[in-house]
């Protein structure tokens, strides 16, 4: 049997957001003792986390550079913070506003993902898409998820980026790494 790859896709924002959102989640960490976000890249998951054989690793490659382009770069805004309130896991994050180019870059991955992909599962919820930023997550007890949210469901956040590519992120066991980016339609 061959080692298991893990791989998801993303769009990731510009410098400038990458720091504001990691400073956000800096915070957390140190308000809310809940630091496994900071183990990741700030995102906007588009294909959530799945396992590959490494032997099929350029074979996905070769797949994610062919992903037809099907939007053409557009503007993201994110606005103020969300959360889904899961009862032992509980989430924050930043709002992207939902845009049709979101949905259709998203939906567009999905189906071409399942096409390709089809003995993965894709999830119930991949297929009815909530954008989101995640903060905090996995460690964020219930208790600090309450203080938290306190403080966040009314705090401001707002930020505006071009999306003009999205990402294929793979694990290395200690973090995650952007491997490929593929462009939007010009």
């Amino acid at each position: 049997m061959s080692f298991q790859n893990l791989y998801f896709v993303a769009i990731i924002p510009p410098q400038n957001i990458l720091e504001e959102v990691t400073a956000i989640k800096a915070a957390f960490a140190k308000n809310y003792n809940c630091s496994k976000a900071l183990r990741v890249i700030p995102h906007i998951t588009l294909k959530a986390p799945f396992k590959l054989s490494s032997s099929a690793h350029t074979q996905l490659l070769n797949w994610f550079g062919k992903i037809p382009p099907i939007v053409k770069p557009f503007i993201t805004e994110l606005k103020n913070f969300g959360t889904f309130a899961n009862k032992n896991s509980p989430v924050i994050f930043i709002k992207p506003v939902v845009s049709d180019h979101l949905m259709q870059l998203q939906s567009a991955i999905i189906h071409d993902f399942e096409k390709h992909y089809p003995q993965i599962p894709v999830s119930f919820l991949e297929h009815h898409f909530k954008p989101h930023m995640t903060i905090a997550y996995r460690d964020l007890k219930p208790d600090a998820y309450q203080r938290a949210w306190e403080v966040y469901k009314d705090k401001p956040y707002e930020a505006v980026f071009e999306v003009c590519d999205f990402c294929l992120l793979q694990h290395d066991t200690k973090q995650w790494n952007i491997i490929a980016s593929n462009r939007l339609m010009p």
